[in-house]
């Protein structure tokens, strides 16, 4: 990166910054979750290495502006690590993985500093997707008790968010629209936490399952002889059924 960003290397790397980066650094980090969901090692590698080339970007910006270095990042994670485990790198005693969470929450809010009063949920919906904003703010205020208890109430919060969407599409204010879908999304993503899903990974894995389905709807149309644009609905939802078909069949074999 060093090379690349010093005059006569990359024109396209030396114009980079902190701010043009941060696309590409979300962009790495889901294909990297794409590969583990493949399976396929070489992919898995490749893209780790893609990821991994962002710190290192982003370390090389700062160095050249005196800031910090990649030095100071690698320093920077071992020793959080080493003081945000004193079960292993001290003398502290903690039982199984809920206590390991539990010490790692009160170290980091002991490293923040502050007074006691600030809100549980600062920062808590700061440069993340908004799946998992959602499903971080839900679980910290579950942490304090702000939680049903069981599926019921999720499930009927989900049907009454439904009902508020429809009245808001009755109603034919889009800005009332918009609010109540939201509304109706963070219900469902409290279903995911609630059930042990990761609200994020679902919606990631279902949009692929939707790619892959119909890719296969535009391969059944072309063989008939036909365009997408040419074809109807009705056309395209039996090629669709095919498709889910041709799946369940493909699965059952595995």
């Amino acid at each position: 990166m060093h090379i690349l960003r010093a005059p006569g290397g990359c024109p396209w790397d030396a114009e980079q910054s902190h701010e043009s980066l941060r696309k590409h650094l979300i962009e790495e980090a889901y294909e990297v979750v794409e590969a583990i969901e493949s399976g396929d090692r070489d992919a898995i590698v490749d893209e780790l290495g893609d990821l991994l080339l962002q710190p290192v970007f982003h370390a090389e910006i700062a160095s050249e502006s005196g800031g910090f270095d990649l030095d100071d990042v690698a320093t920077a994670i071992c020793e959080k690590l080493i003081r945000r485990h004193p079960h292993v790198f001290g003398d502290s005693v903690v039982e199984g993985s809920e206590g390991v969470l539990s010490q790692w929450e009160e170290i980091k809010a002991g490293e923040k500093g502050g007074p006691k009063s600030k809100s549980i949920l600062k920062k808590a919906n700061e440069g993340l997707p908004s799946l998992m904003a959602a499903q971080k703010i839900q679980a910290k205020v579950a942490k304090v008790g702000f939680d049903w208890a069981d599926l019921g109430p999720v499930m009927a919060k989900i049907r009454e968010e439904l009902d508020e969407v429809e009245e808001a599409l009755e109603s034919g204010s889009p800005e009332e629209l918009s609010l109540e879908i939201g509304d109706l999304l963070f219900a469902v993503v409290n279903l995911a936490r609630k059930t042990g899903n990761e609200a994020e990974l679902n919606l990631h894995q279902t949009n692929r399952k939707f790619v892959s389905r119909f890719q296969q709807v535009e391969k059944t149309i072309a063989e008939s002889g036909h365009s997408l644009e040419d074809s109807t609905l009705e056309e395209m939802d039996a090629a669709w059924d095919l498709a889910k078909q041709t799946e369940r069949l493909e699965e059952e074999k595995r």
